[in-house]
């Protein structure tokens, strides 16, 4: 092959890696050859001699969540720009399989590096030790403690935002679901924080018994607390759901309880999932820039698989308010 190109034999390498510092003549010499020649790379043969496999893997809780594979498919487009492929795998919110993960306990050397969004609490995150062996990237709302790549949203602020829309809209009874005060986990907790901020700037005040619990971050578990939010003696006029699925969920409640939406009660949720333009009424939502969050994840593992010493950074993501049908204001409003 190299000898057919008239190059070295590191050049054919770094051209089948898409390594992008090879000129752009040299590169079409070497590609012309592979295709005369019909070559092909052989995986096995290249991991044994440099250690690396070329293939990333993304971990999440749950595969089947719309978030999470909308993810997937801009973490693949974005590692195959680098000349990665990736291998996705789901937790099933198993703690002990995340740390097991997250510590290197259940690696193998099937993938050069790890991107992971992980629900173990603040706590068992801060008692793990990072694997020097594998490089690993954390996506999702955690408080960044500067051992590992971080890339997430401000929750606080995209909660703060939500609420602050329902406020503008008119709404002064807004209710919440999604908080777990049970566990140390951070998603909720940075999302209740941005919640109990946009009230008090209102001159409004959090009610316990419009904070309701969520177990998991489904439509069945919005269904339900928001059917326990319209029994109450007064019930809300506005919900904010920490994610689009649990606002899918209060949104069918509230159509159970012979309400309408908007007019009776606004609905909102986090993530702009795809589902959530067709729903009907369309769902209001705070959009997180997943292409921003899958290059950025990608961008951080390369370089940290290229130089494990490299500094951990924390990198925010943009997030926007979409304001669709389920927060219009009530009519005569």
């Amino acid at each position: 092959m190299a000898e057919k190109a008239q190059v070295s034999v590191r050049t054919v390498s770094n051209v089948v890696a898409g390594y992008t510092h090879v000129s752009e003549r040299t590169r079409q010499r070497v590609q012309a050859a592979i295709e005369e020649l019909d070559y092909r790379p052989n995986p096995v043969a290249r991991t044994l001699r440099t250690g690396r496999t070329g293939v990333l893997a993304l971990v999440v809780p749950e595969i089947d969540v719309p978030y999470f594979a909308e993810l997937a498919r801009e973490v693949i487009d974005a590692a195959a720009e680098l000349g990665y492929r990736v291998m996705v795998d789901q937790t099933g919110h198993d703690h002990e399989r995340e740390r097991r993960l997250l510590t290197g306990a259940d690696r193998t050397m099937l993938f050069d590096g790890v991107l992971f969004t992980p629900l173990v609490t603040q706590g068992e995150l801060a008692e793990m030790e990072p694997s020097r062996s594998m490089p690993l990237v954390l996506l999702g709302e955690h408080d960044f403690d500067g051992r590992y790549d971080h890339v997430a949203i401000d929750n606080v602020r995209a909660a703060h935002d939500a609420t602050a829309h329902l406020i503008a809209t008119g709404r002064t009874r807004i209710a919440a679901i999604g908080v777990q005060p049970d566990e140390d986990y951070t998603t909720p907790r940075q999302r209740t924080l941005g919640y109990e901020r946009a009230l008090a700037e209102a001159g409004l005040t959090p009610e316990r018994e419009l904070l309701r619990p969520a177990a998991h971050y489904s439509r069945a578990d919005g269904y339900d607390a928001a059917t326990a939010l319209l029994a109450l003696p007064e019930p809300p006029d506005a919900i904010f759901c920490y994610s689009d699925l649990l606002a899918m969920g209060a949104m069918r409640a509230v159509f159970d309880a012979g309400r309408i939406v908007p007019d009776d009660v606004a609905v909102i949720g986090v993530d702009d999932i795809e589902e959530g333009k067709y729903t009907h009424p369309s769902l209001s939502t705070v959009s997180l820039d997943t292409p921003f969050i899958a290059r950025q994840a990608v961008g951080r593992i390369a370089e940290r698989i290229d130089d494990p010493d490299t500094p951990a950074v924390e990198v925010t993501a943009p997030h926007t308010l979409v304001v669709r049908e389920s927060t219009a204001v009530p009519a005569g409003g």
